[in-house]
């Protein structure tokens, strides 16, 4: 083995006791398996996880899949990375361990049992929620334990014995685990849990909002019936609620990616977009665009194109002073999907108002569509840059055709 190794561009050779058998790469989490051998964390989970019960270096069958932490090599690893930080090698942090299941399933048990204080139980949820902080690993851990069935009853409980300090932690923990179908329509089906999660957009502390938005939107994706989600967008609250946190000031930049999610959502849904234009999402949105990381400039964009489909949507983007320029300017800058949103936006507006029209050129947009064109977007998007530029032609400087190199290397003809 020590044969096979390959030298680090640092210039430093890694002891072949350090590297895992499995990834060959220096391992950062040592492990032990019942065999005596040891291996990375991370290689040995994904080995197990498809389907292996056998020791890769041994062949020997696993007896047991546990796996202990090699905290001495981990030590003299580390020791090794220090030694060499002089090549470029970083010392490996210590990892933190896996939760332990009976410790997940004793916090789980504190939590569900009325008969125990309510500061004790408070406890096992703020424990359960770091330790679900903490890795995906725990956090599958403690979604493979009933945690869904076990936080919905506190979140909406009813008792006076449980506190609204409880209440608000579970809704924390709640939302870092999908809920089923089944789950979604325990919450939606009964307008008291609505309700209630309403007046949470309202509280005073911007994470108890925050973490109503993120249930809210959970719950409206993992709904399928359209009688249910109606029961949702019927309180105008909610809407009003979720603009709020978009508005919020950037310092809790967590408010931007639940909002966007938690709108984006509810204008799925044709019925819901005139509240959420009513509630002022329009200003939020534009706003706010460029404030987005690019995952969530995509959804803000598909936002931005559902709301144009209505009148009042449409209406409210044509007279914010920003909305044309800055979807001009974004057509070509973050991905194709953005590309289809904000043409088809653009598409929306300019056929409804002619002002959108004279900005849109004003703005450049007739150079964006022919490099549009001509580019490895996708077919909507050259299908709607297309009707863009037929909708445009009218408003077009008298120079712009004849004299535009853009337009002469393209390959789009004159309409």
């Amino acid at each position: 083995m020590p044969g096979s190794l390959e030298p680090l561009d640092v210039g430093v050779q890694i002891p072949y006791h350090f590297r895992c058998p499995i990834s060959l790469e220096l391992m950062r989490d040592p492990v032990t398996v019942s065999t005596g051998q040891t291996y990375d964390r991370d290689s040995i989970e994904y080995w197990v996880a498809t389907g292996n019960t056998t020791c890769p270096v041994t062949r020997s069958s696993l007896t047991d899949f546990t796996l202990i932490p090699n905290h001495t090599l981990r030590r003299l690893i580390q020791d090794w990375c220090v030694a060499n930080r002089s090549f470029g090698v970083e010392r490996i942090p210590t990892p933190k361990q896996p939760a332990d299941p009976a410790l997940v399933r004793s916090l789980l048990t504190q939590v569900s049992s009325q008969s125990i204080p309510s500061h004790t139980r408070l406890s096992a949820v703020k424990r359960l929620r770091g330790l679900a902080r903490d890795s995906d690993k725990n956090r599958s851990i403690i979604g493979s334990h009933n945690v869904r069935e076990v936080l919905l009853p506190v979140v909406f409980s009813y008792s006076e014995c449980d506190s609204a300090e409880l209440k608000h932690e579970s809704l924390a923990l709640l939302v870092m685990f999908p809920l089923s179908e089944s789950e979604c329509a325990f919450v939606a089906s009964e307008p008291d849990r609505v309700a209630h999660l309403a007046s949470l957009l309202c509280h005073a502390s911007i994470e108890v909002r925050v973490n109503s938005a993120a249930l809210i939107e959970i719950v409206v994706a993992g709904t399928r019936s359209h009688d249910l989600r109606a029961q949702i967008s019927n309180v105008d609250e909610i809407f009003e609620g979720i603009t709020g946190i978009l508005n919020y000031p950037l310092a809790y930049p967590r408010a931007l990616k639940v909002g966007i999610k938690a709108l984006f959502a509810l204008c799925l849904v044709k019925q819901n977009r005139h509240k959420a234009v009513a509630a002022g999402a329009v200003i939020a949105l534009i706003d706010r665009l460029a404030d987005f990381e690019k995952c969530d400039v995509e959804r803000a964009l598909a936002t931005v194109e559902l709301l144009c489909r209505v009148p009042a949507g449409c209406a409210a983007f044509a007279v914010h002073a920003l909305t044309v320029p800055l979807l001009v300017k974004i057509i070509l800058k973050v991905s194709d999907r953005a590309t289809e949103y904000a043409a088809g936006a653009l598409l929306s507006l300019c056929s409804a108002a002619e002002q959108s029209k004279r900005e849109a050129v004003a703005a450049g947009l007739l150079t964006q569509l022919l490099l549009l064109v001509q580019s490895d977007c996708t077919e909507r998007a050259k299908r709607k840059a297309k009707q863009l530029l037929k909708l445009l032609r009218d408003s077009w400087p008298e120079d712009s055709v004849a004299n535009s190199d853009d337009f002469a290397c393209s390959d789009v003809v004159p309409f």
